[in-house]
């Protein structure tokens, strides 16, 4: 049976190494896809978006974002590049929805795989309801 295929933007991930609001789920959805019970897709600028978040929040040293950056890369995740169907579905999607690029190309990408966004950000729930879904939903 295929794994169940999910879309997690950077405010998931960045829960796996900040304690905040919610790390509790964001880490639970982290081990079931250590276990390989999901699979977590991306798009190509999530590591960039992490690695960003996490050197603003103060708390990590340069020889730890480095090996967070490292970390990343070991997790695996399938990760799409902002090309062709991607791309134009990103762009269209932050110009009528008046949204990042960023946060677009996570939308796009759970609509082109037909599967849910998992995200902190209310602002693409309630936009996005059905497609993004709030990681406090996650069991």
């Amino acid at each position: 049976m295929e794994k169940k295929k999910v879309v997690a933007d950077a405010s998931i991930i960045v829960k796996w190494f900040l304690k905040e609001e919610f790390s509790e789920e964001a880490i639970k959805l982290r081990n079931d896809y250590v276990r390989g019970i999901i699979r977590i897709a991306v798009p190509s600028l999530l590591e960039y978006e992490v690695l960003n978040a996490l050197k603003y929040s103060g708390i990590y040293i340069l020889d730890e974002l480095k090996d967070i950056g490292m970390a990343l890369n070991k997790y695996g995740f399938e990760i799409y590049e902002l090309e062709g169907k991607l791309k134009k579905s990103t762009v269209e999607i932050a110009l009528k929805e008046n949204i990042t690029i960023y946060d677009a190309s996570y939308v796009a990408l759970a609509r082109q795989l037909n599967t849910v966004l998992y995200t902190a950000d209310n602002e693409l729930i309630n936009k996005f309801p059905g497609i993004a879904v709030h990681i406090k939903q996650y069991k």
